[in-house]
């Protein structure tokens, strides 16, 4: 049987899952949004980071994930919040959602300033252990998220691709995308080697997310 590049992560063992429950399970509690280098809260524990084009479902995954509806909230126009949120998990862990890309309507000024203030926080920030660049399941990886995987390759940091809003899909459809997705991600040397395939909708694949925050050395 041929192996396929970048498989589906498997679901978690009893060790991983109870360490992504545990993780998960303590406070989870918003801490500023950031909009200069300047005003990142110190570098005191780890972080992973959440990437994705606007209306991705980044702010439902993250929501699912520490099972807090209303604590990431999307904004009602794409494109508009332009900060860095941070939240903590548990005692050592941030989770940092980095504003939704993509959107033409945003002025060129505002989205200027956004790429410097990426390229800086991914080249620059040492606790951060993996980004998430997360895709849509029913359009695979398009030109504007190539923009932000090759910036990920050019600054190091290893990503992970987490196809969204699975559950939307047909399984035929499905295979479609992850062959075009596997594709694109092998272009990719700061690419982690497995897909982690979600719904935040039906709970699909958040255990495996979790553990693998919860387990990230």
């Amino acid at each position: 049987m041929t192996t396929l590049p970048f498989p589906i992560a498997e679901e978690p063992d009893a060790s991983a899952r109870e360490q992504g429950r545990l993780l998960f399970a303590g406070e989870t509690e918003f801490v500023k949004g950031v909009v200069a280098m300047s005003g990142l809260p110190p570098a005191d524990r780890m972080e992973v980071c959440f990437a994705g084009r606007s209306n991705v479902g980044k702010s439902s995954l993250i929501n699912a994930l520490t099972g807090r509806k209303g604590l990431a909230r999307a904004s009602n126009t794409p494109g508009r919040t332009q900060e860095i949120n941070y939240f903590t998990a548990g005692e050592n862990h941030y989770l940092v959602d980095l504003p939704g890309y993509g959107y033409a309507n945003a002025p060129l000024p505002v989205v200027e300033k956004w790429q410097r203030l990426l390229k800086q926080y991914l080249s620059g920030r040492q606790t951060l252990r993996r980004a998430f660049v997360l895709i849509d399941c029913r359009h695979g990886i398009k030109k504007v998220d190539e923009e932000i995987l090759s910036l990920l390759d050019s600054a190091a940091v290893t990503f992970q691709c987490v196809l969204t809003k699975s559950d939307k899909v047909k399984a035929k459809d499905r295979d479609t995308v992850l062959a075009q997705t596997r594709t694109a991600l092998s272009k990719h040397p700061a690419a982690f080697p497995e897909i982690v395939l979600t719904s935040s909708e039906k709970g699909d694949g958040i255990e495996t997310l979790r553990a693998i925050i919860a387990t990230l050395v």
